[in-house]
C-alpha cells in the first residue's frame, strides 16, 4: 500500500457529499491500492448528521480508508490536502435571482479558497461541483494565489456523462461505446454538448442525426437535464453528480484513455477563441496528473454561435463577482 492521501469534501453530510465519501473510502476515486485519510467539512449545525456519516465510514471496515476527520474549521477541513471535492454551495432559494446565488457563494468559495491557500499542498487538485461551479471555481482559485490556477477544475462531467447516456439511447449503443463527446462552456443552460467529432464502434456518427433533432431535442435535454431530473424526483441530481466527480477526479489523476477524452471546466488558455479569465469546458487528455486541451479540432459555425452564448453568460457571471477576483 502507498502512503495515504489527504482528500477534503465539503458539504460531506449532504445528498452529494454523503455518496462521495462511500466511494471514495472504498478505493474507487484513486485506486484499490490507495490510502486515504478523509477530512470532511460541514456548516456547525449539520455537524452531528457529519458524525452519523463518520460513524457508517468506520462500520464499512474499508482496506483503504486510513483516517477521517470530521470538522466545521475549513482550515483543519484543507490542512495537508492532496484532492478536494468542494460540494458544499447554496442552493438557491424562493425568489432568489442569480446574482444573488453568485453573491451568496461568492463568500463561500472565498474563504474555502483562502484556506486552502494557506493550509494545503500546494500541489493539490481542486474539483468544484458546488453551483455555479465554473465561477465558483474561478473565486475559490482567485483567492488561492499560492496555488497554479490550473489545479482549480469546474465539474461539467455529469453533462458529458448524460450528453453520451443520451446519444447511446438513440442510436442504440452503449455508452461506453460514445468516444469524443464534448460538453463547451458552462455547467449550466447554456453548455454546449458537441457530437460533431463523436464516434460510436470507431465511426463518426454525426450523418446519422437529424439537425432538427439535435437542435430540437438532443441539445436542450441535455441542458435541462438537471432541472428535469428535479422535477421527477424532487430533489437534484446526487447519485449521478457524485459518480461524475469520481470520474473527473479519476481520469484528472490516473489518466483517460487513449482513444477518447473527456469535459473538465479548467482555466481558459486561449484555446478555441475563448479569452481567459474564466473557467471554461473543453475536451481534455490526462496524463501523469495533468490534463491538456485538445487542441486543433474543426469547427463549424453551428457549434461556434453556441460556444461564444455560453462564453458570454461566463463572462456575465465573472463581472457579478468581479470585486472578489
Amino acid at each position: 500500500m502507498k502512503k495515504p492521501v489527504r482528500v477534503t469534501i465539503t458539504g460531506a453530510a449532504g445528498q452529494i457529499g454523503y455518496q462521495l465519501a462511500f466511494r471514495i473510502a472504498s478505493g474507487q476515486m484513486l485506486g484499490k491500492d490507495q490510502p486515504i485519510i478523509l477530512q470532511l467539512l460541514e456548516i456547525s449545525p449539520a455537524l452531528p448528521a457529519l458524525n452519523g456519516v463518520v460513524m457508517e465510514l468506520e462500520d464499512c471496515a474499508f482496506s483503504t480508508l486510513a483516517n477521517v476527520i470530521a470538522t466545521d474549521d475549513a482550515n483543519l477541513a484543507f490542512k495537508d490536502s492532496d484532492y478536494a471535492l468542494l460540494v458544499g454551495a447554496m442552493p438557491r432559494g424562493p425568489g432568489m435571482e442569480r446574482n444573488d446565488l453568485l453573491e451568496a457563494n461568492a463568500k463561500i468559495f472565498t474563504h474555502q479558497g483562502k484556506a486552502i491557500n494557506e493550509n494545503a499542498d500546494h500541489q493539490i487538485k481542486v474539483l468544484v461541483v458546488g453551483n455555479p461551479a465554473n465561477t465558483n471555481a474561478l473565486i475559490a482559485s482567485s483567492n488561492a494565489p499560492n496555488i497554479n490556477p490550473k489545479n482549480f477544475t469546474a465539474m461539467t462531467r455529469l453533462d458529458h456523462n448524460r450528453a453520451k447516456a443520451y446519444l447511446a439511447k438513440k442510436i442504440n449503443s452503449k455508452s461506453q461505446d460514445i468516444k469524443n463527446m464534448i460538453i463547451w462552456g458552462n455547467h449550466s443552460a447554456t453548455q454546449y454538448p458537441d457530437i460533431e467529432h463523436v464516434k460510436s464502434a470507431g465511426s463518426h456518427i454525426k450523418n446519422e442525426l437529424k439537425l432538427d433533432w439535435l437542435e430540437n431535442d438532443f441539445i436542450p435535454a441535455i441542458q435541462q437535464r438537471g432541472a428535469t431530473i428535479i422535477k421527477a424526483r424532487g430533489a437534484s441530481s446526487a447519485a449521478s453528480a457524485a459518480s461524475a466527480a469520481i470520474d473527473h477526479m479519476h481520469d484528472w489523476v490516473l489518466g483517460t484513455p487513449s482513444d477518447d477524452w473527456v469535459s473538465m471546466g479548467v482555466p481558459s488558455d486561449g484555446s478555441y477563441n475563448i479569452a481567459p479569465g474564466i473557467i471554461y469546458s473543453f475536451p481534455v487528455r490526462c496524463s501523469n496528473g495533468s490534463y491538456q486541451i485538445v487542441q486543433n479540432l474543426p469547427i463549424s459555425d453551428f457549434s461556434k454561435k453556441r460556444m461564444i452564448n455560453t462564453e458570454i453568460e461566463l463572462r456575465e457571471e465573472r463581472a457579478a463577482v468581479e470585486d472578489l477576483l
